[in-house]
C-alpha cells in the first residue's frame, strides 16, 4: 500500500505537471441540445444519467448508445430506485425505454433494509467486447438513508452485446484490512489501457467510531475479464483535511499524461501522473487569468479529443444562487495542459439553468465524430418548475469538427455474429 499525500495548498506541482505543452488554437466544435425524455411527476426525476456507446452495434454500423439512469425519490433523501437504461440505435434520433433491469435492482433483506446502487458511469471495453457500468452501493432503511457508518462497495455489472443481457450487479472485493470499508465508484470517469487493464478511481475512509474521517480517492488498477473485475493495485492516497475530503475522482489520460479531477467541498481540485497510479499533490482548479473555478461540492468530468481536453463542471458566478450548489448551467471550457488551467475564453453553455440541479452528470465518447455530456434536471425545490425545469432528460451533443482519433482506436468496430 502506498503512502498517503496529504494536501498542502501552498506547494508547487510536480515535474509531470508540466510535462505537456498548450495545445494551440482552441478546438473547433458545435453543441447540439436534445431533450431525450421528460419525466417529472412531482416526485421522481430522472439522475445518474450516464452514456455509453457500442461500436457498431446500432443502425447500419452506427453505434449502439446505452443509457443508464435512476430514478430519484425527491420525497426521501439520496433514494434510488434500480437501475433503467434508455436506448438508441441511430444517434438520437429514437429512443427506447426507459427499460428496468432485474440484474440491476437492489437487494431486499428479509429485515426490509436495502442494499441499493447508485452513481454510475459506463465505457466500451473493447478487449472482452463488453459495456461495463461502475457504481457504488448504498444502505437504506425505512425507506431512507441508513444511518452511518455502514460498508460501502463498488458495485458493477457488464451487458453482453451479442445476447443483450445484463450480468447481475457484484461488489468488488478490495484488500482486506479497514482502509476501504466505505468505499465507491460513484460517478468516476475510469479509462481502459491499451492491455485491457483498467485504471478506476474510488473514493474511501476508513471505519469510525463518529464517522468523521475525510475522504481520500486512489486509482485502482483492475483486470476484467467480460464478467468479473477484480483489483490488483492502487496507487497513490490522496487526502484532504477539508470536509469531506476527496470525493468523486474521475481520470482522463491525454497525450501520455494520466490527469485526475477531485471533488471537495469547498473547490475543485486537480493531480497528474506519469503512469496513472503515482500523482502529484493535487491543486486548486483556476482560469488561466488566475481566479479560482468556482466549482465546489460537485463533481468535474472530462472530455477527452486528440487535439484538445476539456472539462465539464458547473461553478459560482453565473447569476445562479438560486440553483442548489450553483449546479446549473452545465459549462464545458478547454484545459490548458501546461499551466493546468482553465482557458477561460473557451467557456460555452452545454445546458442552461432553468432552476434544476445538473449536478449529477455523465461524460460519453459516442465515436470519432461526437461525444455526448448526459444529465437529468434533479427536481428539488418547487422553484425549478417556476423558473421552466420539467424534470427534462438532455444530451448536450458535442459535434467535432476534427474527428477524435482516440474513439477510432479506443473503440473498434463490434464483429457482428
Amino acid at each position: 500500500m502506498r503512502g498517503c499525500l496529504v494536501l498542502a495548498i501552498g506547494c508547487l506541482a510536480c515535474a509531470a505537471m508540466s510535462a505537456q505543452e498548450p495545445t494551440g488554437e482552441p478546438l473547433r466544435y458545435e453543441i447540439r441540445l436534445d431533450t431525450i425524455l421528460k419525466s417529472w411527476d412531482g416526485r421522481y426525476d430522472w439522475a445518474q444519467v450516464w452514456a455509453g456507446a457500442i461500436p457498431g452495434a446500432g443502425a447500419v454500423g452506427k453505434p449502439l448508445v446505452i443509457i443508464s439512469t435512476q430514478k430519484e425519490d425527491n420525497k426521501s433523501d439520496d433514494f434510488y430506485l434500480g437501475v433503467n437504461t434508455v436506448t438508441s440505435g441511430d444517434l438520437g434520433q429514437t429512443w427506447k425505454g426507459p427499460v428496468p433491469h432485474p440484474e440491476l435492482e437492489p437487494h431486499q433483506r428479509p429485515d426490509e433494509t436495502i442494499t441499493g446502487l447508485c452513481d454510475f458511469a459506463s465505457g466500451w471495453h473493447a478487449a472482452t467486447g463488453k459495456l461495463l457500468i461502475t457504481g457504488h452501493t448504498v444502505e437504506y432503511a425505512n425507506g431512507r438513508l441508513a444511518p452511518e457508518p455502514y460498508r460501502r462497495s463498488t458495485a458493477y455489472a457488464s451487458f453482453e452485446p451479442k445476447t443483450g443481457a445484463w450480468t447481475p450487479w457484484r461488489q468488488l472485493e478490495m484488500p482486506e484490512g479497514g482502509t476501504f470499508y466505505n468505499s465507491g465508484s460513484g460517478m468516476c470517469q475510469w479509462i481502459v489501457e491499451p492491455d485491457g487493464t483498467i485504471l478506476l478511481p474510488v473514493y474511501y475512509k476508513p471505519l469510525s467510531p463518529d464517522n468523521k474521517e475525510c475522504y481520500s480517492a486512489t486509482v485502482l488498477r483492475c483486470r476484467f475479464d467480460g464478467d468479473r473485475l477484480a483489483y490488483v493495485a492502487h496507487g497513490t492516497e490522496l487526502s484532504h483535511d477539508v470536509p469531506r475530503g476527496f470525493c468523486e475522482p474521475s481520470l482522463t489520460k491525454f497525450r501520455g499524461t494520466y490527469y485526475l479531477t477531485l471533488r471537495n467541498d469547498v473547490r475543485g481540485y486537480l493531480a497528474t501522473s506519469a503512469n496513472g497510479q503515482d500523482f502529484s499533490e493535487p491543486k486548486p482548479w483556476t482560469f488561466d487569468d488566475g481566479a479560482e473555478l468556482g466549482s465546489y461540492n460537485t463533481m468535474q468530468h472530462w472530455v477527452t479529443h486528440s487535439e484538445g481536453l476539456f472539462l465539464v463542471y458547473t461553478r459560482r458566478g453565473a447569476n445562479n444562487d438560486h440553483v442548489i450548489r450553483n449546479r446549473a448551467p452545465l459549462f464545458m471550457a478547454q484545459v490548458d495542459p501546461g499551466k493546468l488551467c482553465v482557458i477561460r475564453a473557451t467557456e460555452r453553455i452545454l445546458v442552461p439553468d432553468r432552476g434544476a440541479s445538473l449536478g449529477n452528470f455523465g461524460v460519453g465518447t459516442i465515436d470519432e465524430n461526437e461525444t455526448w455530456v448526459t444529465v437529468g434536471e434533479c427536481m428539488y425545490s418547487p422553484e425549478c418548475e417556476k423558473r421552466g425545469a420539467d424534470g427534462s432528460m438532455f444530451a448536450a451533443r458535442v459535434l467535432w469538427t476534427t474527428p477524435n482519433r482516440l474513439a477510432v482506436h479506443a473503440s473498434p468496430r463490434l464483429e457482428r455474429q
